[in-house]
């Protein structure tokens, strides 16, 4: 590069950044020169283009007139729901049988064994098994009916997919159970939906459902097929209380001397699935949704993202996320449908990092914990080895860089920091993910536009519930912000209804999300009761969120209707919002924030993020174990100084921030009977569970 070329380049507006930068860099300016001529060379040579919008990002949602209110999508052409993306596909059945013909017979799915690679089934062949099963199943006794119901039991696998199609060959229904469910909610779900045959993975499972009908609590419950191998002596106990043990090998190989039923494919408007949802208090609900629900819901995420990365038979999904929830099985139906390629983890979360290297997947739907806890552990290894002013330096300019670049709408992995800083966290995940979605939980703005940056793969985020059959609202190609959830999907429409007791009401563009369109549900199995509360008489579902519109037509979710309360002096309190805003403090894996009507402030339960507070205490100036820590109260102080501040930038109101925490070393989880299956907090339990630390925070707290 000549000198007067270097010069010019220098001067341009677009590199101001890169000069403000260079201006910090060590009194060296030979140094720092040839710096600045490195990174401009390389910028102008692989000068990227930002990504054409589907729409105006200035205005992503459109007002419906005559609605009340309601917004739908820009991307519409007219005020009518978009309910099909593809004339031949109205069913989950017609999406698998597009597959088929797209991929030409190309690989379906894959699975792997421990230091092996994958190992796949063409589309041919899962059709071919499914046929049986769906066969099998009709020998057995059972309908071709929408009014048929078929248990699952297991884990995401193959056969997963091949008992899924299989009913859906013959119009049955798929009942999913959680594979962390546990047996009291299980055998409401037998009941509720009068099971009579579950396909189960393994052997304990098989053993745990006949519990359930040895203490006569399931006597409708009369086969079992399982996927694993398993003894004669499951078998033979199965036979003492009627219950027929078989393997999913030979229902197969039933269907091959039987004679094989002509395919009877389901309509549009029958039921799919029964999907319970494990509520935080009380028994599941079985929320019904239909082949038109989940078809349509599929059609507008590849409406919204056609342009940016249309599924073809080239993807690869790594497929971990629990089948039983509607997110992932939303996700897997839209790989089906293009003929792509859906590998399965090994079971095993602690080796899902290995399977990503083996699998190199391209779409990567994620909860946003996993992935930053795991994108952490890498950076702290390369901030560990940052051990000079430059290192340190090129690591925060780069992180500005691919900040500054997706600002402009760009994502791309191909630059010179994807080169020298975050090629390896990309690597971790196979090297080859161009999309990632997430909306099974809350993502701070921070972690968004990080994991955004260091990626460099089109990172979406969405918003919905089991019943709007996974996603109501989604960002577009080309807006990269963070902080909101999108604008309405092209199957919906969003308004906000008042809700008057915590002073947001529609006509400043604040309330309750509430969502109508062929993606929401039919309603609750069998109770008309919960049914009536989650859908009003004009068929608008009331999800329980507090939403509010931003200027450029995209939701923010702000607050949460269901569990809020008063505190003493009447201020209404909704602990959801205040948690998501704690949990951005590094050292914090879980928070429960806690109040009462008879006192003047919250509290919380913190659990310490076990990998982190070591480091993070050292910091501080703090030794011990993690044990020791956690008893330490000036630890205990800092972090609760941490959680204030983070209050204070986010704008809690001084009422909403906790005065005082206690440390417990252990997480909340399914298995001690603190959180739901789908991984929300058990907030009676959690009560319960840690009175006696209640009672003595409001005891020994003077305000």
């Amino acid at each position: 590069m000549q000198a007067h070329e270097l010069f010019r380049y220098f001067r341009m507006p677009e590199l101001a950044d890169i000069r403000q930068y260079v201006r910090t860099l060590p009194t060296n300016t030979l140094m720092g020169f040839g710096a600045f001529a490195a990174i401009t060379t390389f910028w102008y040579a692989t000068r990227p283009k930002a990504l054409k919008p589907p729409c105006d990002l200035s205005m992503q949602s459109v007002e419906v007139p005559g609605s009340g209110g309601a917004r739908r999508s820009a991307l519409l052409d007219s005020d009518e729901p978009l309910v099909y993306f593809y004339d031949d596909v109205r069913t989950l059945y017609e999406g698998f049988q597009r597959g088929i013909q797209v991929s030409n017979n190309g690989p379906c799915l894959g699975s792997r064994k421990p230091d092996q690679p994958y190992e796949w089934l063409s589309y041919k062949q899962v059709a071919e098994m499914s046929e049986c099963i769906g066969s099998a199943l009709l020998h057995k006794g059972f309908k071709p009916s929408p009014d048929q119901f078929i248990g699952i039991f297991a884990q995401n696998r193959p056969e997963w997919v091949i008992i899924e199609q299989g009913c859906f060959t013959y119009s049955m229904v798929v009942v999913p159970l959680y594979d962390t469910l546990g047996a009291e909610a299980i055998t409401y779900i037998v009941n509720k939906a009068e099971l009579s045959l579950i396909f189960a993975d393994k052997p304990d499972k098989a053993k745990l459902l006949l519990e359930g009908v040895e203490n006569k609590l399931t006597p409708g419950l009369k086969i079992i097929v399982l996927m694993d191998t398993f003894g004669s002596d499951l078998v033979e106990r199965g036979k003492k209380c009627g219950v027929e043990v078989i393997s999913m090998k030979a229902m197969e190989d039933l269907a091959l001397i039987v004679f094989r039923g002509r395919a009877f494919p389901p309509a549009p408007e029958d039921l799919a699935v029964i999907c319970f949802t494990s509520g935080t208090t009380g028994n599941p609900k079985g929320a019904m949704i239909t082949h038109q629900n989940v078809v349509c819901d599929c059609s507008a995420f590849v409406k919204v993202t056609e342009n940016a990365v249309t599924p073809s038979t080239d993807d690869i999904l790594i497929s971990f996320l629990p089948l039983a929830h509607m997110f992932e099985r939303v996700v897997e139906c839209v790989m089906l449908c293009h003929g792509a390629k859906i590998g399965f983890f090994q079971g095993d979360i602690r080796l899902l990092m290995d399977d990503l290297k083996v699998l190199q997947p391209t779409i990567f739907p994620v909860l946003p914990r996993l992935v930053v806890r795991t994108l952490r552990i890498h950076f702290d290894r390369i901030f560990a080895q940052a051990n000079t002013t430059l290192k340190r330096w090129l690591l925060d300019f780069a992180s500005k860089r691919k900040e500054a670049e997706l600002r402009s709408g760009i994502i791309r992995n191909n630059s010179l920091w994807d080169k020298l800083i975050f090629h390896k966290i990309q690597s971790s995940l196979g090297g080859k993910v161009r999309l990632m979605v997430t909306g099974a939980a809350p993502v701070s703005a921070t972690v968004l536009t990080f994991l955004r940056a260091a990626l460099g793969c089109q990172f979406y985020e969405g918003y919905g519930q089991t019943e709007c059959t996974a996603g109501c609202s989604l960002s577009v190609p080309g807006d990269w912000t963070a902080g909101h959830v999108g604008a309405p999907m092209p199957c919906n429409f969003i308004k906000l209804v008042d809700v008057e007791e915590m002073n947001y009401l529609a006509a400043k563009g604040e309330g309750e999300v509430c969502v109508k369109g062929p993606n929401v549900f039919k309603g609750y199995l069998k109770d008309p009761a919960k049914t009536a509360e989650a859908l009003d008489k004009d068929g608008w579902l009331h999800t329980g969120d507090i939403g509010k519109w931003l200027p450029n037509g995209t939701l923010k979710i702000i607050d949460r209707k269901k569990h809020i309360f008063k505190l003493a002096q009447g201020e209404y309190i909704a602990p959801e919002k205040i948690e998501n805003v704690y949990l951005r403090s590094e050292p914090i894996a879980q928070v429960f924030v806690h109040g009462e009507s008879l006192q003047a402030f919250l509290i919380a339960i913190v659990v310490p993020d076990i990998e982190i507070l070591c480091s993070w205490a050292r910091k501080k100036g703090f030794d011990g174990t993690f044990e020791e820590l956690c008893r330490n109260k000036d630890v205990k102080k800092a972090i609760l100084d941490d959680m204030v501040r983070l209050g204070k930038d986010s704008g809690l109101k001084p009422f909403e921030q906790v005065k005082g925490i206690a440390l417990h070393p252990e997480l909340f989880s399914v298995n001690n009977g603190l959180l739901t299956p789908t991984m929300k907090a058990k907030r009676p339990e959690l009560r319960n569970y840690f009175r006696s630390q209640i009672d003595e925070l409001y005891a020994t707290i003077k305000v």
